[in-house]
């Protein structure tokens, strides 16, 4: 059943990723063979390809693509989109064929479609598809020269024209040529030589004005395309030119760090080839193609996603950490990866290149002859329990751990997540209209328990000055900086207690944004003829539908249910569980009592909103519980999981996946 959902996911974002490129109208298709399209939106036949500089292939790739122009003629994008499309599979199948052993069953069964989903989902090859580019071809060739163990293990001939073919489209791939011959495959080493050759020569006597342009005049193509120091060039040149070096003193650093770079990523991918692991040789070689191109633009990046197949760390948990931050940088953009600001904004900006230097001089990537290859260091995990109350049906899908988890992905997840927060709240339906409806509903159900205390509280706050901005301050901070000193305490004190209770506010939170899509609801600030004051925001004009500048930053109706009242709730919780103290517990419990009277004097929120929020951390704790079972009593056998007040009874204990 999972082999056959991996497969249709598979096929409907292959579907899914062809039908956006058919669906733009073609003036906005394939917008890189531009330069190929003429008057009738045929190919070129005539003139230079570099007649703009948009055109970023070598001489060689458009000779090979002109007796395209009369096929063409009438299903250019039919053809291109389906043909790549069969490429990226095509790339898939070949790199989970070639993933080192040995494999279950079920893992190699398994590889292929998740394969499939992660290259269709990478940033390269979305970039491929919208372009026109042709960018996968190369890594396809490389791929059949190097991993493919009927092409591999031959004399050296097939592979070195395959990979010759592909640095005649590609020049950084001349970088598996050493690759090749530091790995004894010399023959192959030389083949590839003379194909490139023999390739940039015939296109050289077809085209050779075409050819002089690239090859002298553009030094290989280094000044076509996008401005070199754009964010799109993810090459130690790109990041040297973006931090402001430039003419010799930019080259001078630069030539010395590519060849560090190109010496390093070689003799790792050859001692990781002679070890049986020949898709990881191809994706560090990749790397390093990438980061000492000149230009490496996003549709050349395909060879980092390759790099997953490395196997990184000692213990059973750390192993997802590397394919994780690969997948993360390759699937999504720099603003989800970390947040646009001075500090960390960089990082993710030039996070690919990072990437591709750690793959191909850092990771300290397993050997096949470690112990740890196939037995790393299990993780601490406590046998199922009974619950408390009999009564609550418990499903013990999950074994606790009881271990700390690591923390670089536990962050990458953290960011993720409250990005994938912030998305959906904002997508969430902010129809003024309904938004407004429902809370009409909220105070006539209000109004009817006789608890619609807000206007009231609002007012007497906002006529208090010193009041109404120490709880707009507290509105605006204490949200985020609890929750998150609280996760950070627990993580270094309590790692056992970090678990179950990071994963019941996952929960929760997951709630909470179903609640504000079904629900849609204005605040009583945002309440027309009703009399609240936005004690941080000041006057808004009502009659606008666009009004405040808050309404171009987030949506402003989702207020059913309340996080600020959830989240703190969660604090409390936790904090009356893990406290040594009386008066700690005591002081915990009062967080949420303030956030109440906070949400009600700001006129963010309603009673009912504060209801809406205790519930969803109530069902976050209980869907916990019910996956994980009870696990207080564990924390005893873990060194440092529990403090002096947790004098419980061990519970047994397993080492586990």
């Amino acid at each position: 059943m999972v082999l056959a959902v991996l497969w249709l996911l598979a096929g409907l974002l292959a579907v899914r990723q062809a039908a956006v490129v058919l669906r733009l109208p073609p003036e906005r298709r394939f917008s890189d063979l531009e330069t190929w399209i003429g008057e009738n939106g045929v190919l070129h036949v005539r003139g230079s390809l570099y007649d703009t500089d948009r055109f970023t292939g070598t001489p060689f790739s458009g000779l090979a693509l002109k007796p395209l122009t009369k096929a063409a003629e009438h299903a250019l994008g039919i053809f291109w989109t389906f043909g790549t499309l069969l490429l990226v599979v095509a790339v898939a199948l070949v790199a989970a064929r070639a993933l080192p052993g040995p494999l279950t069953r079920r893992a190699k069964l398994l590889a292929a479609p998740v394969a499939v989903i992660l290259t269709v989902l990478s940033l390269p090859v979305r970039n491929t598809f919208t372009l026109g580019q042709t960018s996968i071809i190369p890594v396809l060739l490389v791929l059949l020269g190097c991993c493919l163990p009927a092409i591999a293990r031959g004399p050296g001939r097939a592979s070195g024209i395959l990979v010759g073919v592909a640095a005649a489209l590609q020049p950084a791939v001349l970088l598996f040529a050493p690759l090749l011959w530091l790995t004894g495959r010399r023959r192959a080493a030389v083949t590839t030589g003379v194909t490139f050759a023999a390739c940039t020569a015939l296109a050289w006597a077809a085209m050779p004005d075409d050819s002089w342009t690239y090859w002298v005049h553009h030094l290989a193509g280094a000044g076509l395309g996008e401005k070199p120091d754009g964010l799109a060039n993810q090459s130690l040149h790109g990041l040297l030119l973006r931090v402001g070096l430039r003419g010799p003193l930019e080259l001078a650093l630069y030539a010395p760090l590519a060849l560090a770079v190109t010496v390093a990523g070689l003799r790792r991918a050859a001692r990781y080839a002679k070890d049986g692991q020949p898709l990881l040789a191809t994706a560090i070689t990749g790397c390093v193609a990438v980061a000492v191109s000149p230009t490496a633009w996003q549709h050349q990046q395909l060879w980092i996603l390759l790099a997953v197949a490395g196997r990184v760390g000692k213990r059973r948990a750390d192993r997802l950490v590397w394919p994780v931050l690969v997948v993360l940088v390759m699937t999504l953009t720099s603003t989800i990866l970390v947040p646009a600001n001075p500090v960390l904004g960089p990082l993710g900006e030039n996070a690919p290149l990072l990437a591709a230097l750690a793959a191909g001089c850092v990771v300290p990537f397993l050997s096949r002859d470690s112990k740890l290859w196939d037995e790393p260091l299990p993780t601490p995990v406590a046998e199922p329990q009974r619950g408390r109350f009999s009564w609550v049906p418990l499903l013990g899908f999950f074994k606790r751990s009881l271990n700390r988890p690591n923390l670089l992905l536990e962050l990458m997840l953290i960011r993720v997540f409250y990005w994938a927060y912030s998305f959906v709240r904002a997508q969430a339906p902010d129809s003024r209209t309904l938004a407004e409806s429902h809370g009409r509903q909220i105070i006539g159900i209000e109004e009817f328990l006789h608890i619609d205390i807000e206007h009231g509280f609002n007012h007497f706050v906002a006529s208090t000055g010193w009041l109404a901005d120490s709880m707009d301050y507290y509105y605006g901070t204490f949200h985020f900086l609890v929750p998150l000193s609280l996760l950070g305490f627990l993580y270094l004190r309590r790692p056992a207690t970090y678990r179950w209770a990071r994963t019941a506010l996952g929960f929760a939170t997951l709630m909470a944004l179903v609640g504000f899509w079904v629900y849609p609801l204005a605040p009583p600030r945002l309440m027309p003829g009703r009399g609240f004051i936005d004690t941080a925001n000041g006057p808004q004009d009502l009659s606008n539908p666009d009004f405040g500048a808050l309404t171009e930053l987030s949506n402003q109706y989702a207020a059913m249910p309340s996080l600020h009242i959830g989240w703190s709730l969660w604090c409390g919780v936790v904090i009356a569980i893990v406290a040594p103290k009386l008066w700690m517990k005591a002081l915990g419990m009062l967080y949420p009592v303030l956030t109440f009277s906070v949400i009600l004097g700001t006129a963010n929120h309603y009673v009912l909103d504060a209801l809406g929020g205790a519930f969803v951390v109530a069902s976050g704790f209980a869907i916990q519980y019910a996956l994980t079972g009870p696990g207080r009593g564990t924390l005893a056998v873990i060194p440092g999981a529990r403090g002096e007040s947790d004098a419980l009874t061990p519970e047994p204990v397993r080492a586990g996946g």
